[in-house]
Parts: C-alpha cells; sequence; structure tokens
C-alpha cells in the first residue's frame, strides 16, 4: 500500500479496488490529469468523478447539505456518486464548480485515500473498453512506456457502478429543488427518487438558494 500510496503522490497513477469496478486514481492536480486523460485515452469534456474516504473528507471540496447527508446514510457506502456545488473552482476536468463525489467504502481504498487526500474516481480502463475486475491486471493495461500505472493486487466484486446523481444544488431541472439520476447503477433510479420524495414530503418545500 505504501508503494501506492507514494506513486500517485508524486503525480502519477495508481488502480485501488471500490466495491464496484477498479478505480484509476490521481491527485487533483494539472500535470497528473494530463498523464490520466491520455493514458485513459478519454475525451477532456468529459469530466471525472472523486473518491473520499469520508464525508469530512468530501466537505474539503464540496459543499454537504444535511440531505446529502441523509441520502448516503440510507443507501449502501459507496453506492453513490454525487454531483454537488465545489468550494473553490476546481480544473474543468473535475467539473470546475460541479463536482462528483463518491465516498468510498472499500476498506483498502478508505486506507489510501485517507494517506494521500481525495483521488480521481474515474474506472480503470481504456475509455470504450470493458472494465477488467482485477486492479493489477487493469494497471498493467492502462501502463504505457512513458508511464506506469501500478494497481493493488485485489479483485473487485461487479461491473455495475456507483449510481451517478446531479443534486438539487446543481441541477438544472426547470422545477427546483429536485435531484436528476444521470447514470443508473447498482441503486435504481426509482430507488432514488422514491428516497427524494420521502424527503420532500417529510421536510417541507425546500428554497433553493
Amino acid at each position: 500500500m505504501e508503494q501506492l500510496v507514494k506513486h500517485v503522490l508524486s503525480g502519477k497513477c495508481i488502480v485501488y479496488p471500490t466495491t464496484t469496478q477498479p478505480a484509476l486514481g490521481c491527485i487533483l492536480q494539472s500535470d497528473a490529469l494530463d498523464i490520466l486523460y491520455e493514458i485513459k485515452k478519454r475525451d477532456y469534456n468529459l469530466p471525472l468523478s472523486i473518491a473520499v474516504c469520508d464525508i469530512e473528507q468530501a466537505k474539503e471540496i464540496v459543499e454537504v447539505p444535511d440531505d446529502v447527508i441523509e441520502i448516503l446514510k440510507y443507501f449502501p457506502e459507496g453506492a453513490l456518486t454525487i454531483i454537488l456545488k465545489s468550494r473553490n473552482r476546481l480544473d474543468s476536468r473535475l467539473g470546475g464548480m460541479s463536482v462528483a463525489v463518491r465516498v468510498i467504502s472499500h476498506e483498502i481504498a478508505k486506507k489510501i485515500l485517507r494517506k494521500t487526500g481525495p483521488l480521481t474516481a474515474t474506472s480503470a480502463n481504456i475509455s470504450g473498453t470493458k472494465p477488467i475486475l482485477n486492479c493489477k491486471k487493469s494497471a498493467e493495461i492502462l501502463s504505457t512506456e512513458k508511464y506506469e500505472v501500478i494497481g493493488h493486487n485485489s479483485d473487485c466484486l461487479q461491473e455495475t457502478p456507483s449510481t451517478l446523481i446531479s443534486w438539487w444544488t446543481v441541477c438544472e431541472s426547470l422545477k427546483p429543488p429536485s435531484i436528476e439520476v444521470l447514470r443508473e447503477g447498482i441503486v435504481s433510479s426509482k430507488e432514488v427518487q422514491q428516497w427524494w420524495k420521502k424527503w420532500i414530503l417529510s421536510n417541507g418545500e425546500m428554497q433553493v438558494t
């Protein structure tokens, strides 16, 4: 694990386990993002999500309203990635002022993130190809002559990704407050919307500020 931490803090990329797919991680700096986009062959117009070890780490980079804390408590940890308002404008490849954050539940990933701080959490595959569930093998495939990617020697449990939600604080819906499921994953869109309706009913109309 220390090798992974040292490697990623030097500005390079690692592959670490989550409860869904292996994640390709780098620190949230421009040079490191350049490398990640190059080895993943990712479109620069597609922003990356960010992994954090807990809510407190998330609060370092985004505004976390009470309703986000409640939905994260309700669904399995690591099941949701939520787009929230950034505290400060980040690199556009991280979403600028609208940043997708996932609180990771995998214990190995949590240990890494406690040492490194937030890392990118995109799937560890070349864009357009099917993810492989072994972290070390994924790292080998992503490595190039120019850039070495190293991975934790572990397997992930499933190919289904986390569910991606745009929260009302950044959602462009015509009827705020509302949320939008942008990608259905291990939690269905129906389950998310049912939770949201119950939350609205139990807390009354909210005003977006």
